[in-house]
């Protein structure tokens, strides 16, 4: 084909031209619609991407919002907790001054009217802390806040009832700190 007249060449090359358009206006659109169809996907392809971003950044501001009120109440957990064996340390001396004051009173009323304050300071304290007494005697055995220490025949009180209390229990801010030592009447 190379050394011909050129006229075949040329009818070569026809074959493989493409027509040519009719007017201007239509080459321009079929040039602009391959990139505005390339453009709209990419467009879209950014549009779906910026939501994913979205998302996440809204699942990660719950996520840390959710971790700074865990952190911050354990905190607080942690501060109690610190707070009840506080308590339970000084609970041994509150029972000491119940025991004198259950004492028969003596010649020294002085003495007697000093632990009297004392006490009452201490269950005053104790009580602005959050910590409560736990009532017993006369109440139906509760194994959840009360420990029998011992079962006692009685037809003073009704059965499976507390008939005395050897330790007083104490609860903090509804955690019971120590269950109160009774001795349970029941039925001859």
């Amino acid at each position: 084909m190379g050394k011909g007249n050129g006229k075949s060449d040329v009818k070569l090359d026809l074959e493989h031209e493409l027509p040519a358009a009719e007017s201007g206006e239509e080459t321009a659109t079929d040039a602009g619609a391959a990139p505005a169809a390339a453009a709209s996907s990419e467009i879209d392809k950014l549009r779906a991407e910026r939501d994913a971003l979205l998302d996440r950044l809204a699942r990660l501001q719950a996520e840390f919002d959710n971790a700074r009120k865990r952190a911050a109440r354990e905190q607080q957990e942690f501060r109690e907790f610190a707070a009840a064996d506080a308590i339970k340390a000084i609970l041994p001396a509150l029972d000491s001054f119940e025991r004198a004051l259950k004492t028969p009173a003596g010649e020294d009323k002085d003495l007697r009217g000093g632990l009297e304050l004392i006490d009452r300071q201490f269950q005053d304290a104790l009580q602005k802390l959050g910590v409560q007494p736990i009532a017993s005697v006369g109440k139906e055995f509760d194994p959840r806040v009360h420990e029998a220490i011992e079962m006692v025949e009685s037809n003073e009180v009704e059965d499976h009832h507390v008939l005395d209390e050897l330790q007083r229990g104490y609860k903090y801010k509804e955690r019971l700190l120590r269950p109160a030592m009774v001795r349970v009447a029941r039925k001859k």
